[in-house]
């Protein structure tokens, strides 16, 4: 097992991997372009409460639920997580914020240009900063600050404890500009993805020395920028409160204040409903109870159709009822206890719908994708055959169907790896690798040395080739031997009462009435290579061939007319097929010498193997409540490859260890987990699909390939597109990146992941955002539409 390798300062830090919460052919046409279809297709749309600031009433506050309190502020560190993200957003400067398509896009409460002014004989960028930003000390953001965080993250200073130095690295220096506005940035090498610097911006003295960005910025800032500032972290009672910033130069906050509050995603509709938060992500069980809870309104008072109790029938409660008021008191105390905890639980239940009555669904697409990874360190899976065999067995639209679907979301397969649909890098280039195909798979499979035959273990110790041919014409030989001794004995043998085998005349103990089925065996029931099912699904039936198989057809036939599952189609056929195998149906009689079956592949016809080692991978999925939809998504996909002729083994681990224990380290062969989606793919990117190298101590260094494959190739389009300032030139490079790793088949892109909000009616420009970030001094409670009702009402 390998060890990821990934030196401090090394790689530009990605958002969590455990967002859990997871190419075929001879390389015909690796550039893989797709329809115009697939490049075209546009992201789903944002589903916010789009509203102007004029109808958001001033005040309040608003507590949105986050996985936990982070542990750190300081997103540039290697513990950062999705909440520091979210947190950050309203406190410091992004300068170049994403749009709904996922697209970088200038920020004018921070800069008033931004621009590439040189590219020979160094790349220069000129940043002009609004003349109205300052920290929330009163300081002007300036030139001094952007050094302090070139010089923390460039990777020269090994004191500054990062996550990420991507781009920082390029910089050769940092110097003022024409006044204190301009801030000029030169590059050592080109660098396409410049975007992406500064964001999020920090103080000097968070940047400034290693004490102070190493752990001072771990619970508190000294310095913000943006419509809220950092009153507290709490982290006993699991809250983060920001207030709204006098300081702030553009359109105020319209809240008082926001909570960001620690509520774990398994408790998310409790919260919800108690009205302890007012925006939360949640998943599909939350969404079909607030949808439930809406349909039921004018219900009359009626106790609700489903929930607690909702099954029991007429009958049922009358024997409750009776049972409950029997004369046999120890029965009837334990029924009545049961009714009562029966009824507590339908009446919490009715109190849990009436409060999630007050909320509203906001669906879209994340900016994440869920992925099949193939690891392909060692074992089959090393052989890029068996991974593109692996790859064509899966129908990606059924298994996008399966989340998608149900929750009304557009369910189109995911064709890049390096772009979500909508972004300018997208194209579809799973064409380099190829649809379902099962006939092709098992091409693969074959050529790879993987077939029925070779599932069979040997019991006679010899190998496939000349070895068994040798033994097996040995056994002939003796076998004839035996056949002339045996005519030579019979006659005189039969004559002669009592003797044994070796000639000797016995007591007659040893001897036997012959058997009505001496000389024949059941087909299919010897230890003979080739012989039998594979899968032991036949039930050997005592009858001669033709009339067993007459029998059993007679059966299914009646099968089939007595339901209405089409069962005896598709049984017959598979009868019939397995029939005309050579050697006749399994359990027919037939003469003694007669070989047995040979196996024959076909679509769940039993495991392939090579060298009588089964073809068998292990599917590590995670196990906890909110894991539900990946693993239905793990048991298709079994199904699948089943039907090819591989076996999977899935095992469930605790979610808190699935990514650390088995991903990272490379404890499993198939597993599905997720990465977040960039605009800055050439940069994020790479340290995922980089060549794993080894190390001085023989260990792997895999950055963050925990596929472990990769080729020099794709590396080469990574740093030629990061180099390239021609944004066209540099998007062709992507998409070709992008087939190639569809080719090299370590990840199979399936779905990009659903984004589900719950929010409270009454609140505005909040939702599912998708690609973009929320504007926070936006977000409020509607204004009172009716006259005298409470403006600004208090939460």
């Amino acid at each position: 097992m390998s060890h990821v390798g990934v030196p401090r300062g090394t790689a530009r830090k990605r958002r969590s991997l455990a967002l859990l919460t997871t190419g075929v052919l001879t390389l015909p046409v690796l550039a893989g372009c797709s329809s115009d279809g697939g490049a075209a297709a546009g992201p789903a749309p944002q589903d916010v409460a789009v509203a102007a600031r004029d109808q958001v009433a001033e005040g309040s506050t608003v507590n949105w639920a986050i996985d936990a309190v982070p542990t750190t502020l300081n997103a540039f560190q290697a513990d950062a997580d999705g909440s520091t993200t979210r947190i950050t957003g309203a406190l410091l400067p992004t300068l170049f914020p994403l749009d709904a398509q996922g697209r970088p896009q200038l920020n004018p409460d921070y800069l008033e240009s931004a621009k590439v002014v040189e590219r020979e004989p160094r790349q220069v960028v000129l940043y002009r900063i609004n003349q109205q930003a300052v920290w929330s000390d009163g300081r002007e953001i300036g030139a001094p600050d952007f050094v302090a965080q070139w010089r923390a993250l460039s990777g020269r200073d090994s004191a500054f404890w990062t996550a990420r130095n991507a781009g920082y690295d390029r910089i050769e220096k940092i110097e003022r500009g024409a006044d204190d506005l301009e801030v000029r940035v030169t590059f050592a090498k080109p660098y396409a993805d410049w975007r992406s610097l500064f964001s999020p911006l920090y103080p000097k003295e968070v940047t400034g020395s290693p004490d102070a960005f190493n752990d001072g910025a771990r619970t508190t800032l000294r310095a913000t920028a943006g419509p809220f500032r950092l009153r507290g972290v709490d982290k006993g009672a699991g809250e983060v409160t920001l207030v709204r910033d006098p300081r702030w130069w553009g359109a105020p906050a319209k809240l008082d204040s926001l909570v960001f509050r620690a509520v774990a995603p398994k408790d998310r509709t409790e919260a919800l409903a108690a009205h302890k938060v007012d925006v939360a992500d949640v998943d599909a069980a939350t969404v079909r109870r607030i949808a439930q809870a809406t349909r039921d309104r004018g219900a009359g008072g009626q106790p609700p159709a489903h929930g607690p109790g909702s099954g029991t029938d007429p009958a049922a409660a009358l024997r409750s009822w009776a049972e409950a008021h029997g004369s046999n008191a120890e029965e009837a105390a334990a029924a009545q206890a049961a009714r009562e905890k029966s009824r507590a639980a339908t009446e919490a239940y009715a109190a849990e719908q009436d409060g999630l009555r007050g909320y509203v669904v906001r669906k879209s697409l994340e900016p994440a994708y869920t992925q099949l990874a193939l690891n392909g360190e060692s074992g089959p899976l090393a052989d890029d055959r068996v991974r593109r065999a692996v790859a064509r067995a899966l129908n990606r639209q059924e298994l996008v169907d399966t989340v998608l679907k149900p929750l009304g979301l557009p369910a189109r397969p995911l064709g890049s790896h390096l772009a979500l649909a909508g972004q300018p890098a997208y194209q579809d280039s799973s064409d380099a690798l190829g649809g379902q195909d099962t006939e092709k798979a098992q091409a693969l499979l074959a050529d790879a040395g993987w077939t029925p035959e070779g599932a069979v273990s040997r019991t006679d110790g010899t190998k496939a080739g000349s070895e068994a041919g040798k033994k097996s014409a040995k056994d002939t030989e003796k076998a004839e031997k035996a056949e002339k001794a045996e005519k030579k004995g019979t006659e005189p043998a039969a004559g002669k009462a009592g003797s044994t085998d070796d000639g000797k005349s016995g007591d007659g103990t040893g001897r036997r009435e012959p058997s009505a089925d001496e000389g024949l065996y059941i087909v299919g029931e010897d230890d003979k290579p080739g012989g039998g099912d594979p899968a032991g699904s036949f039930t050997h039936v005592l009858a001669p061939a033709p009339a067993a198989a007459f029998h059993s057809s007679a059966l299914l036939r009646q099968a089939g007319y007595l339901s209405d599952s089409g069962i005896s189609e598709d049984a017959l056929a598979g009868l019939t097929a397995h029939d005309r195998r050579p050697g006749g149906a399994a359990g027919a009689y037939a003469p003694v010498g007669t070989a047995a079956p040979a196996r024959v592949a076909g679509p769940g016809r039993g495991p392939l193997g090579k060298d009588g080692k089964p073809l068998t991978l292990r599917f590590v999925l995670p196990s906890g409540p909110g894991s539900e939809p990946l693993r239905s998504v793990g048991d298709k996909i079994s199904a699948m490859l089943e039907s090819v002729g591989i076996r999977t083994e899935i095992t469930k681990v605790p979610d808190e260890s699935y990514f650390q224990d088995h991903i990272a380290s490379g404890d499993y062969d198939l597993a599905l987990y997720s990465w977040p989606a960039t605009a800055y793919p050439a940069t994020d990117d790479r340290p995922i699909f980089a060549k794993p190298v080894p190390a001085t101590d023989g260990s792997l260094l895999v950055e963050q390939n925990y596929t472990r494959v990769g080729t020099d190739h794709i590396d080469q389009l990574f740093d030629e597109a990061v180099s390239e300032l021609d944004e066209g030139t540099a998007r062709k490079l992507v998409k070709q990146a992008d087939a190639r790793i569809w080719a090299a088949a370590g990840s199979i892109p399936l779905y990009q992941r659903p984004q589900l909000v719950a929010a409270s009616k009454k609140l505005l420009n909040v939702g599912a955002f998708g690609f973009g970030a929320p504007r926070y001094q936006d977000i409020g409670f509607q204004k009172p539409q009716s006259a005298g009702a409470p403006a600004g009402q208090k939460k």
